[in-house]
């Protein structure tokens, strides 16, 4: 089966949905191309809320055409070759991992766009934090943020949120009280989730399951730009998973062959071919496509694709405190601590940002179950276990303090031939390794935590050993002016590919403290223009 097309876009997150619904709403005619299947919410639902364990992906059945790796089993997808397992996840359906993301849309600060001449450290972004500026507000607007506009935390605005904000926790009042005095500043965090309604989607009903899934919708995610896209006639093709890009010998993408779910095969021919498959897929995609003109892959003259592999490593805390807190209610995350963000000493000291999370010790225990397992094992039963369970879980807090990495050539995503999917793609394998500066700044978290914790008055606090994964997969196809030292330029196009750009979180070149869907967002939003551009070439 042959199809043609204006543009092409395989993968439907939030990078990949944005560019299908800007590029369809202006007449192009748009294939969006999704290796996962469509999701049930209200299947996906039930789903959480019979598992146990409750992991991120616990609400989502695994593809055996598309498995997606999950957090409990991180050997089991990615092959393994550093000397710390890599265990961000990602999910392979119609929305991909906004489905299962916090909502936090926070921006970078300027500084995180300057590494290198502010602090010789990593890379400079080709573009500047003013340059990306318009594109964080247009983004805001797109996925409905709610905000405070009385503070920046540090990322000047031109515009103001188009949401209210929404309300802090109880448990976030605790911590802003116990620390107003000190240098730890408690402020709302800006989220992708509705303050109001909006069409018909419901405000935030503060169900308490973000990760893995809003109940609702009230949470954004990546479906309801596909739904736009389809809108203006863009064809969504699921459980179709691109397994090769076909390249002239002058670098121009002539079409992509994919396999669909029941076998069957075919290619398809775009002017414009847009990746959008994430920090693992792109890379394994496009390193997979080897033929005589590029031996390397696509888009790998450089040999930077699937190197400079990032997170924000995380070091994860949590505290028993004396009086009640009143966790496991609202949104996971409504706080954080953002003015350790911009730091004057970048170049000994990572930068932090802090999350405070509203949902008690789900994240490091599993609780509250683990909790009632824990009691019930202590020989407690009925009306004293409730009563012990309700007094403990109600002094239950936690903090997630998020690292900047920096970028190591030597961190990246390879492939393991030794072992093909059913899609024909080798298994995606990667090495990685946490240098000394991100070991600093995880030490340097903990005993600010321990002193966080003091403040607060709390019985005990526990850290986890080692970095938690932040799923924030970013660095393997980062941008630059340079084709020698980058894998694609400014617009996100592919040194080399006229017609080929490359979207995501895979292009940032640093990757700051920010979770980064919002400059995803924002760079999506850019690059649709310098595709909507290349078609009238």
């Amino acid at each position: 089966m042959d199809l043609h097309a204006d543009v092409l876009v395989i993968g439907s997150g939030v990078a990949g949905a944005l560019v299908a619904y800007r590029t369809a709403r202006k007449g192009a005619k748009v294939i969006i191309m999704e290796a996962g299947p469509q999701v049930d919410r209200v299947d996906s639902v039930r789903r959480f809320q019979n598992a146990f364990p409750k992991t991120p992906e616990s609400a989502y059945a695994q593809s055996e055409f598309t498995p997606h790796p999950e957090t409990d089993k991180p050997y089991a997808f990615y092959a393994q070759k550093g000397s710390h397992p890599f265990n961000s996840t990602y999910l392979r359906q119609v929305g991909g991992t906004t489905w299962h993301w916090l909502g936090s849309a926070i921006r970078l600060v300027p500084a995180d766009f300057r590494m290198k001449s502010l602090f010789s450290l990593g890379v400079d972004w080709p573009i500047s934090y003013a340059d990306l500026e318009p594109w964080y507000c247009q983004a805001e607007q797109e996925l409905e943020v709610a905000g405070d506009d009385r503070d920046d935390l540090g990322s000047p605005r031109s515009a103001p949120y188009p949401m209210p904000p929404i309300a802090q926790s109880f448990l976030d009042l605790a911590w802003r009280n116990a620390l107003d005095e000190s240098n730890y500043k408690v402020r709302p965090t800006p989220q992708a989730r509705l303050s109001k309604p909006s069409g018909d989607r419901p405000s935030c009903h503060g169900s308490a399951s973000c990760i893995p899934i809003c109940p609702i919708q009230a949470k954004y995610d990546a479906t309801i730009h596909v739904a736009r896209a389809q809108s203006f006639g863009a064809m969504l093709l699921n459980e179709t998973c691109a397994n090769f890009v076909e390249c002239r010998q002058d670098g121009r993408v002539e079409a992509v062959r994919f396999v669909r779910s029941d076998g069957s095969t075919g290619r398809v021919f775009a002017r414009i071919v847009v990746v959008a498959a994430n920090g693992v897929e792109t890379p394994r995609l496009l390193l997979a496509s080897i033929c005589e003109a590029f031996p390397g892959g696509v888009a790998n003259r450089s040999d930077q694709l699937g190197r400079n592999l990032m997170d924000h490593p995380i070091q994860l805390s949590w505290a028993l405190t004396r009086q009640p807190v009143w966790p496991y209610r609202g949104p996971g995350a409504t706080s954080g601590i953002e003015n350790f963000r911009d730091l004057k000493d970048r170049n000994v000291n990572s930068a932090l940002r802090f999350e405070i999370g509203n949902e008690g010790w789900s994240w490091p225990k599993g609780a509250p179950e683990s909790t009632a397992r824990e009691l019930a094992l202590g020989g407690l039963r009925a009306k004293a276990l409730d009563t012990a369970l309700k007094e403990q879980t109600a002094r239950h807090i936690r903090v997630a303090a998020l690292t900047d990495q920096l970028p190591l050539a030597s961190n990246r995503v390879t492939l393991d031939s030794t072992q093909i999917e059913r899609t024909g793609l080798p298994r995606a394998a990667i090495f990685y390794q946490l240098d000394s500066y991100t070991d600093r700044a995880l030490a340097n978290a903990k005993n600010m935590h321990e002193d966080m914790f003091r403040r607060i008055g709390v019985e005990g606090f526990w850290h986890k050993d080692g970095a938690e994964a932040a799923g924030h997969i970013m660095g393997t196809a980062r941008m630059g002016d340079d084709p020698a030292t980058s894998v694609v330029d400014k617009d996100l196009r592919a040194h080399g590919h006229r017609n080929l750009f490359l979207v995501g979180a895979a292009a940032f070149p640093t990757g700051g403290t920010a979770n980064p869907t919002l400059t995803i967002a924002a760079l999506a939003l850019r690059a649709s223009g310098a595709v909507l551009s290349s078609l009238t070439e």
